[in-house]
């Protein structure tokens, strides 16, 4: 049995669990979120795989990208990804990384462009059980009346996340 190497990432807005397995990202999530066992269940069982603490390259290789995220030195990520959930959930994860920096979304637009916008709720769930935080930006999805709605790393740091991107539905209001 291959091992999930994970370290912790200290973040200007929270602590990550980042988890390589066989080169490539199947974990970048809040440590203290709601669903931390569920989604650490879901990657184990999917991947036949448990849990070691050890660095990788690609965990170097995250952490240095992320650093450059947070010093707003970088608005995308060029990592391998090991997408663990239904097929369903990786339309959804797929469809949210095509969502460009400092853009927003509705759920309702993510369901659109996922040709079914009555898969509202679905959409909302998959969105929900990301284990790719920040690098698949889930945290982009916004409520269709503008407001932040719920999040893995909590509200507030999806608001700095959104800030950091200048994305805040407000900021881009103030434009007019």
């Amino acid at each position: 049995m291959l091992p999930i190497s994970i370290q912790y990432y200290h973040s200007p807005i929270g602590e990550l669990i980042i988890g390589d397995y066989m080169g490539k990202l199947c974990l970048c999530d809040w440590r203290y979120r709601k669903m931390r066992d569920s989604i650490d269940k879901r990657i184990k069982e999917g991947l036949e795989a448990d849990y070691i603490e050890q660095e990788t390259d690609l965990i170097k290789s995250t952490v240095i990208q992320l650093d450059e995220y947070f010093r707003k030195e970088r608005q995308s990520f060029d990592l391998p990804l090991e997408l663990v959930g239904s097929s369903f959930q990786k339309s959804v994860w797929n469809a949210l990384l095509t969502i460009p920096f400092g853009k927003t979304e509705t759920y309702l637009g993510l369901s659109r462009l996922l040709g079914n916008e009555k898969a509202i709720r679905a959409v909302a769930s998959a969105n929900g059980a990301n284990a790719i935080s920040i690098i698949i930006p889930c945290h982009r999805i916004i409520g269709s009346n503008g407001e932040l709605t719920g999040y893995a790393g909590g509200l507030s740091a999806k608001k700095k996340l959104l800030e950091l991107e200048n994305a805040l539905p407000t900021n881009q209001l103030q434009l007019f």
